[in-house]
């Protein structure tokens, strides 16, 4: 399946929001495969002060995401100016993180992985993560709050099953934008 872009009514970034363990990175990397757009993670963007603060078990407060997410908004406007469609897994938690980034549901749509918090922590004890310790989804999951607009998908299934209802409801609402 491709997504069209860069043509009226369809986005050129999709940023995939929700707490650890709800699979940004798993669905962007298949979203990828699917749609041949460029995937970025944002966990990858941290400045050292913050991995070194989760590496210890300490939740990010808002003065230590801001310049992240400037960053990440840059990122995003480059991609956009440059017609670049891009992917972007990035927890975007808050209501506030989420205008910092520019999320539109235009050119930036976002889709909220959404789970049950047992789902979240049984997916976290099963794997590694280079700094992401294992005791924040809590902080992540008092923290979070549901988004407004957007795709909302339940992560209760397969990821490929996910990565499909993800297209087609993005091909649906795209479709619809055009007539």
């Amino acid at each position: 399946m491709k997504l069209k872009t860069n043509t009226s009514g369809n986005p050129t970034a999709i940023i995939l929001i929700g707490p650890m363990g709800c699979g940004k990175t798993t669905i962007g990397k298949l979203l990828k495969e699917q749609t041949g757009w460029q995937f970025m993670d944002a966990d990858d963007y941290h400045p050292q002060a913050n991995i070194d603060k989760m590496a210890a078990g300490l939740a990010l407060n808002d003065e230590d995401r801001h310049p992240w997410l400037l960053r990440l908004r840059a990122m995003i406007d480059k991609s956009i100016i440059r017609k670049t469609p891009i992917i972007l897994a990035c927890s975007a938690l808050k209501q506030s993180y989420r205008e910092t980034l520019g999320i539109d549901q235009q050119k930036i749509v976002s889709v909220y992985l959404k789970g049950d918090p047992d789902l979240l922590a049984s997916r976290i004890g099963n794997r590694s993560h280079q700094y992401m310790n294992k005791g924040l989804l809590d902080s992540q999951l008092a923290t979070m709050e549901e988004p407004d607009g957007g795709l909302t998908v339940d992560i209760g299934t397969t990821p490929e099953s996910i990565v499909s209802e993800i297209i087609t409801t993005i091909q649906a609402r795209t479709s619809t934008v055009r007539k």
